[in-house]
């Protein structure tokens, strides 16, 4: 391909982005596919020449894009709502050009620095301490991976020698993000060794028990490794007590890990800093910048006051990798499983810089405003109810009339394409998740949404009078 070529094509491309973003409520967020229709649209084998641009580019638009499910919407509202804002898409441009590979300082000096100074602006918006050191991982399930594994080399040194010591337990609440388990069975803690602690009424890690399951382990000869602690559970978004979980966690010497992954990010905001209290005193934090700070997926961010230990916990270079500069310098491969990393700083400096924090923290004011103003007009319907406090941008309800009914009205709302809603169970309900968070959602989106929901139980009721319990019954 030329020059030329490829120039023309880029500005084509780049013409179906603009046009997607400019339209994107013309597109359904959820298609009608069914499992196997993409398989059976494309060919069984490559093809043995190659084919041309526009007809790549035609097949992309007629084949795969109406089978996606589109996160980049402003009426996806399920699991957490994320956004590609256009700077992050420009940059990402930018990185797949030069094709880098930040592994070490050497690889890629500008890539490593900047990742430095991209994490540090974000560090002081935070409002965290200067100990902390920061590393971009993809995904905060690697990233909490690499937090236990670190919390493993505290409590157990000589595990990456000898193997990990029997009865480190690891304590996560009913309602932590399931990443966190999963962490734990790859580096070998096992199940039996994981404790999930009971959460009261606002969803949240109860103390009296955590302290019960400790000190029952402790009786019998277990030794605490990892609390991890959630700021913005997946479920409901709960903020755990914090402060008082790392009481617990230097009482015991426990390692505690912060989830913000989600809820993290609005602590840019001025007067919801309150959210990540406690925070400074944890021995390692993640959020995820892909999820509510506006950059494209991935780009996952964990902090640690403890960098040591989180290197020691992964560190194993060879001579085909060692440089002159060594000393001197961060060698982010050292920080973690992968060898391999993509310059994900990039798209972090092209969205801090054209938004700034005053852009940002106007953004996420929207998301948490337009929440409110969705868990307003639940509280004013009688058929329906809010399930947990609205701590955040996510809004958890149900209708009265029970689990079968909220069942068949999400598959219901879902199947429009209009708007895209996930659930949870909570205390046995089937219950709605509304997550707010995509930088072109407005107030009509929510409002609009709202309605569809409203009206297609309406008519779910009308329908099926005789199936329902319209005395509006907890099931």
């Amino acid at each position: 391909m030329s020059p030329e070529e490829f120039r023309q094509a880029a500005y084509r491309h780049a013409d179906w982005i603009a046009h997607y973003l400019e339209n994107v409520r013309e597109f359904p967020v959820m298609p009608g596919t069914q499992p196997g229709d993409v398989i059976a649209a494309l060919p069984a084998a490559a093809p043995e020449k190659g084919e041309s641009l526009e007809q790549i580019f035609e097949d992309f638009q007629s084949k795969i894009v109406p089978a996606l499910t589109l996160w980049n919407h402003p009426r996806f509202f399920a699991w957490f709502s994320i956004s590609s804002t256009p700077p992050s898409i420009l940059a990402e441009f930018l990185v797949a050009a030069v094709n880098i590979n930040a592994m070490l300082w050497k690889s890629s000096p500008a890539a490593t620095e900047l990742e430095q100074v991209t994490l540090g602006w974000l560090r002081q918006w935070l409002e965290l301490p200067k100990e902390f050191f920061g590393i971009i991982y993809d995904t905060a399930s690697v990233g909490v991976l690499q937090a236990i594994c670190a919390a493993r080399e505290w409590a157990d040194p000589d595990s990456r020698i000898k193997g990990m010591r029997p009865g480190l337990t690891v304590y996560i609440s009913e309602h932590t993000h399931s990443s966190s388990e999963k962490a734990a069975i790859a580096l070998g803690f096992g199940q039996e060794n994981v404790r999930k602690i009971p959460v009261d009424a606002r969803f949240r890690m109860r103390l009296d028990l955590l302290k019960e399951a400790i000190e029952a382990d402790l009786a019998v000869g277990r030794r605490p490794c990892c609390i991890v602690a959630s700021i913005g559970s997946t479920s409901t978004a709960a903020i755990d007590p914090v402060p008082e979980i790392a009481d617990i966690a230097e009482r015991y010497n426990a390692w505690l890990h912060v989830d913000a992954a989600y809820g993290g990010p609005a602590a840019v905001v001025p007067e919801m800093r309150r959210i990540l209290a406690g925070a400074e005193r944890a021995h390692s934090l993640i959020l995820n910048p892909h999820k509510w700070l506006y950059v494209s997926v991935d780009c996952s961010v964990l902090y640690t006051r403890f960098p040591d230990v989180l290197r020691r916990a992964s560190s194993l270079s060879a001579e085909y990798l060692r440089t002159a500069e060594d000393e001197r310098v961060t060698n982010y491969m050292d920080y973690g499983v992968q060898l391999g990393r993509r310059f994900r700083a990039l798209k972090l400096w092209y969205v801090f810089r054209y938004y700034g924090r005053q852009g940002i923290v106007a953004m996420l004011r929207e998301s948490l405003k337009q929440a409110q103003t969705l868990k307003s007009l639940i509280e004013a319907d009688p058929e329906f109810e809010i399930a947990a406090p609205v701590e955040l941008s996510l809004v958890c309800f149900r209708h009265r009339a029970g689990n079968e009914l909220n069942q068949q009205l999400l598959r219901e709302v879902n199947a429009t394409g209009k708007a895209f809603l996930s659930h949870t169970v909570l205390n046995g309900n089937f219950v709605l998740r509304f997550a707010i968070g995509n930088f072109q959602t407005s107030e009509s989106d929510v409002r609009e949404s709202w309605a569809l929901v409203r009206d297609t139980a309406g008519a779910l009721v009308a329908e099926y009078a005789g199936d329902y319990d319209l005395r509006h019954r907890a099931s």
